[in-house]
């Protein structure tokens, strides 16, 4: 049977704002995607995570740094409370139930927080750096990022260098515990961290699934997913 991967989506006044890729990715590498409403309670998320079998967290806008213990920077943009009510709820009962996740972007800084870690609310504001909002399209690799050597990342992509592409402004910065760094970029921005323990628990800052029907690293990040939820 298809797994079923629950999939979160961003939170507007007039309904629910997802693109498809999200979607397509799932449903390429073998998964059925649900998308999660919002508006639900601790006990409506257990009943999501005991119906799918991993969860997809996708991109969208700055987590509010309440949930991380800062205040908000002149330099912070659009923080949608719904959603990351939402959001935490899922990772922690996911989490707790040792189920996969997946974690893009936005998703990957979520995943941090919901663990206990902190983000740099602009990378600017930190350090000089490279593009991470890029100019080129979406579907273009921009920059470089290195795998670490053992990591789950380095060995789904095949290699310990390879290119992705950037939309972010945000980044983490003290990674939860539990959790590992397993890529960064040049400037030593974090690109990925996963799980220590082993579980398929993974975050990366780049967009996949926007690249994931040309590119082999995104199509088998889809591909390692989707495969452990079957599993």
């Amino acid at each position: 049977m298809k797994p079923i991967i629950a999939v979160t989506a961003n939170y507007e006044e007039e309904g629910l704002q997802l693109k498809h890729a999200y979607c397509d990715s799932i449903r390429k590498a073998g998964g059925i995607p649900l998308v999660v409403p919002f508006g639900l309670d601790e006990a409506d998320v257990a009943e999501v995570c005991g119906a799918a079998d991993g969860l997809l967290l996708t991109g969208g806008p700055d987590v509010d740094p309440a949930y991380y213990g800062e205040e908000p920077q002149p330099e912070l943009g659009k923080v949608t409370p719904e959603r990351d009510r939402l959001e935490l709820m899922l990772v922690g009962e996911f989490a707790k139930r040792g189920k996969p996740i997946f974690a893009i972007c936005r998703g990957e800084q979520v995943l941090n927080v919901a663990l206990g870690g902190t983000l740099h609310q602009d990378i600017q504001a930190w350090r000089r750096s490279l593009q991470h909002s890029q100019k080129a399209p979406r579907s273009h690799l921009s920059h470089r990022v290195r795998a670490a050597e053992g990591s789950r990342v380095r060995a789904i992509a095949g290699t310990d260098t390879f290119k992705v592409n950037s939309f972010h402004h945000q980044a983490v910065k003290d990674p939860a515990p539990g959790l590992r760094v397993t890529a960064v970029s040049e400037d030593g921005v974090i690109e990925a961290i996963e799980s220590a323990d082993g579980r398929f628990v993974v975050g990366v800052q780049w967009h996949p699934e926007d690249t994931a029907a040309t590119d082999d690293v995104s199509r088998k990040l889809f591909e390692a997913f989707v495969d452990a939820c079957r599993r």
